[in-house]
């Protein structure tokens, strides 16, 4: 059996069936209560398109009105770094990016704007990823992040690690943040979703890796937490993450998460790679520092397959 057949394989045994990438006992029951109790606290879907998943996703949180606003300004954070073609799976799909921009225009927001402090040439990763086209056809502004002048310095009160950051003016001033990785593996973090994502906002890169990486990406949530995350995992990279080796390296999973909490959307996400998610530095210390909850029993979790 070829490298690239194993892993799909043994990905989707491991992730998948029956229990839609989440562990067994994880959230049973609650679908059947949902309508009399609450909306859930994180939806888990499978699907033909990152964009379907979207849809359906955000309509089981209660519509994008729930989190945005008529008048108000949002900043849509994928990933954009890399100047690779999207079956690469370095970055977000360019559909899904879309799709989220029309349902923010389409809740009333006056502006949306989609930003990433890219790792390669920022022009070439967003001509590459498709997300540059993709931006500009549905109705959202491209926030330009390669130069420190759109860089404001913050301190972080609480924070152990990060105690100050230079983060992106445009998400300063923003009401709504909504952060849309696609998950991957990653050399240094051990995974890269959500949370991980939010460095891409930041000047001050070197910082996170002088005084330690999982510190302070759990750090930047002194500073801002998203209000909803979106996770593709349509297609994602298994190893030789963030920007991936080969196809290879690339399983096609057909899923996705939704969830206002971050450290619930990177848990469920870590799971999906077969990692405890308490194992995952950034994610342990979110959970310790109340930003979310990292304990998935303990949420309400909606799945949906297409």
């Amino acid at each position: 059996m070829e490298r690239r057949e194993f892993l799909k394989k043994s990905l989707a045994l491991g992730l998948g069936a029956g229990v839609l990438f989440l562990p067994k006992g994880i959230g049973r029951g609650v679908s059947r209560a949902l309508a009399e109790e609450k909306r859930p606290d994180l939806v888990a879907l499978r699907g033909p398109s990152p964009e379907a998943m979207f849809d359906r996703g955000i309509a089981a949180l209660g519509g994008m009105g729930r989190f945005v606003k008529s008048g108000q300004t949002v900043v849509v954070k994928p990933n954009i770094s890399w100047d690779v073609p999207e079956a690469e799976a370095a970055n977000t799909p360019p559909a899904l990016v879309a799709r989220v921009v029309r349902h923010c225009l389409d809740a009333g927001a006056r502006r949306v704007y989609v930003m990433d402090h890219s790792i390669e040439y920022w022009e070439n990763s967003l001509k590459a990823s498709g997300i540059g086209a993709a931006v500009k056809e549905s109705g959202g502004v491209y926030a330009p992040a390669e130069d420190a002048r759109y860089y404001q310095k913050i301190d972080l009160k609480g924070s152990s690690a990060l105690q100050s950051t230079q983060i992106h003016e445009t998400l300063l001033e923003s009401d709504v943040l909504i952060s849309v990785p696609v998950l991957k593996h990653h050399g240094g973090a051990g995974i890269s979703v959500a949370m991980k994502n939010l460095m891409g906002c930041v000047w001050n890169r070197r910082d996170y890796h002088a005084k330690g990486l999982q510190d302070c990406i759990a750090d930047f949530l002194y500073a801002r937490k998203p209000d909803l995350c979106v996770v593709d995992a349509y297609r994602v990279i298994t190893r030789q993450g963030p920007r991936g080796g080969s196809l290879d390296d690339v399983a096609e999973m057909r899923a996705q998460i939704l969830s206002p909490d971050v450290v619930a959307a990177d848990s469920a996400a870590a799971r999906m790679l077969n990692r405890d998610p308490s194992d995952i530095g950034h994610i342990r210390l979110a959970a310790e520092a109340g930003f979310g909850e990292i304990d998935l029993t303990k949420l309400k979790i909606e799945r949906l397959v297409l």
